[in-house]
């Protein structure tokens, strides 16, 4: 039986034809694609590395309004985040889940004169902001909300009332503040939901990693990397949804070759995982969104059952593959420490770290912090017209894409059919109130133990019976290694059925075996010996593959081999202790913790 990327090959070598190309699959090119697939066009999203592996891979996690973004004025940016927040989580509720949110406070009236001059754009440089220009920026932010409130209001603190809920927070604190935001725990499958969900809905479509497009006169050639097979293709537009590849990728598609002034501009933004008990609990289940001592906005916060700590934000001028310096290691982790300052907080707690390049506007703003996070379509005119997406983030990626494919439609004469503002996504369609009650109906239909289907539901949401009845009664239907619920079996159905093509694919963005610190020697060889089988490699291919993944970890984030082959030791002494099921508080869908083991080695 052909396999999913060969009937992709295939419809595309029978006909090459298609209506729209979209180039770059991040989440914007995913949900631009979706967005003109489900208008009735046949489109051809191609992404020359994997989904969402770029920029959005590297988020903060956070599906939020955007406070700070008040100080810069930009009200329409900031309604625009929140009514996406709020379709989000109702469309993506397996994912995406409302989060508490704490400022610590430390003076009343600071940064009322510079968030005035910052909001009239007579200034550049960041300042503390007190009492009163929090609560100001908190009112509006509630306010924006008034007519459709799906979370609570915020809310004050005092010192008093702030020690009794955290009290390892710095203790020069005066006041705190609360207000709901969201966050998002797979950020990459969601990419690949969408996808799925446009495959099902509009068969036409299709969508292809590890390809690249160029153009070939009056049409482009598409080139599968994997073969170096080449196929003819057609398209009445293009939309160019690169990122911060975005001004390369215009000469690359554009026919008349004529250099443009650029359009956008990077900045990097580096993040750490850390695996500290002590911290994770002081949390109390809340983000931390606070001032670092140079001004900027950083942010802590319970992820997975880690602590994630954020981010930097450093102007690039190349876009490139980055990764996360030891100076801005360095930075972050003063940050955490900036915050409790009684909890010790070492490198050796960092288990993963993750970096890439946010694809914002060309600004001439000194202070990056100043530059917009709002989003543009810009069109170069040409025998095959090029829509360029310029900027953008996460949450507002629904918008955006609406935005460039009603661009789209209108230089095509084509009606929009349907929106998309409250379709569910994935496995949030049919999701229930009550997780923890499927969890129940998954353990019982297919006697798995509470915290494999909590695992299931965790990650897939509704769509968790459909891997259960997958892997039910397989041979391979067993645990990776004692860290983790991901089954051999599982890694077969991601394989057939994810677009997957290579390790890295599946331990960095089909599971989180990765960024939890979960991924081991052991689980790396029993993936590959998975994948080899259901793929037929050879065992220098295997072997291959397991080389070029352990390489990456190494390089990209923080994840040594040393520390793989001692995650592999605990693992083995986890499940050497692993006594009987254990069912977790699937409501709140905090996975299962397995303790402070995995330190990153010194």
């Amino acid at each position: 039986m052909p396999d999913q990327r060969s009937l992709i090959l295939d419809k595309i070598r029978h006909n090459g034809a298609f209506d729209v190309v979209v180039v770059g699959g991040g989440i914007n090119g995913i949900g631009v694609f979706r967005e003109l697939a489900l208008q009735g066009l046949k489109v051809l999203l191609v992404e020359r590395s994997d989904f969402c592996s770029g920029c959005s891979a590297a988020p903060s996690r956070m599906i939020h309004g955007g406070l700070r973004y008040l100080e810069n004025g930009e009200f329409g940016l900031v309604q625009e985040s929140l009514r996406e927040r709020d379709a989000l989580l109702a469309n993506a509720p397996h994912m995406v889940r409302p989060l508490p949110t704490t400022i610590p406070i430390r003076t009343v009236f600071s940064g009322l004169m510079n968030g005035a001059a910052g909001f009239l754009g007579l200034s550049e440089a960041p300042s503390s902001r007190g009492a009163l220009a929090i609560k100001a920026g908190l009112a509006l932010y509630d306010w924006t909300t008034r007519k459709r409130r799906v979370l609570p209001r915020h809310k004050f603190r005092g010192a008093r009332t702030t020690f009794a809920q955290w009290p390892a927070l710095d203790p020069k604190l005066r006041f705190s503040a609360t207000y709901y935001d969201a966050w998002i725990s797979y950020p990459e499958r969601l990419g690949i939901e969408l996808l799925l969900d446009a495959g099902r809905l509009a068969p036409d479509s299709l969508a292809l990693n590890r390809a690249q497009i160029t153009r070939a006169g009056s049409a482009f050639e598409l080139t599968d990397m994997t073969t170096d097979e080449r196929f003819p293709v057609s398209a009445k537009a293009i939309v160019n949804a690169t990122g911060a590849w975005l001004d390369s990728a215009i000469a690359r598609l554009d026919a008349s070759g004529k250099p443009a002034a650029p359009l956008v501009e990077g900045t990097k933004g580096s993040h750490l995982i850390l695996d500290n008990e002590p911290l994770y609990q002081a949390l109390g289940g809340h983000m931390i969104f606070f001032e670092n001592a140079d001004g900027r906005i950083c942010i802590m916060f319970p992820y997975l059952g880690k602590v994630l700590v954020g981010s930097t934000d450093i102007r690039v001028s190349e876009a490139s593959r980055v990764r996360c310096e030891p100076a801005e290691a360095d930075y972050i982790l003063a940050a955490a420490r900036l915050v409790f300052p009684a909890i010790p907080v070492h490198a050796s707690d960092v288990v993963f770290t993750y970096s890439g390049i946010r694809p914002l506007p060309k600004s001439d703003h000194a202070f990056t912090g100043r530059i917009s996070r709002g989003h543009s379509v810009h069109r170069i005119a040409g025998d095959i017209p090029q829509f360029c997406m310029i900027g953008g983030k996460w949450t507002t990626f629904r918008a955006f894409a609406e935005q460039a494919a009603d661009a789209v439609l209108a230089e095509l004469g084509r009606e929009r059919l349907c929106g998309t503002l409250t379709m569910p996504i994935g496995g949030g369609l049919g999701f229930p109130g009550d997780p923890a009650a499927l969890a129940a109906d998954l353990a019982g239909e297919f006697t798995l133990s509470g915290d494999r289907a909590a695992y299931l539901v965790d990650r897939y949401g509704s769509g968790a019976r459909d891997i259960a009845l997958f892997c039910v009664g397989r041979p391979d239907d067993i645990r990776l290694d004692g860290r983790t619920e991901t089954t051999a079996a599982e890694i077969v159905y991601l394989t057939r059925h994810e677009f997957v093509t290579c390790l890295s694919d599946l331990v960095l963005r089909r599971t989180s075996l990765a960024i939890r610190g979960d991924i081991s020697m052991a689980a790396i060889e029993r993936i590959a010996e998975a994948v080899a089988a259901e793929r037929g490699w050879s065992d220098r291919q295997r072997d291959g593959e397991v080389q070029s993944l352990v390489a990456e970890l190494d390089t990209y984030h923080g994840v040594s081999q040393e520390m793989l082959d001692q995650r592999t030791i605990s693992g083995a002494e986890d499940e050497g202790q692993r006594q009987g099921p254990h069912e977790p508080d699937v409501h709140q869908r905090q996975l299962p913790r397995r303790g402070a083991r995995s330190r990153r080695l010194q």
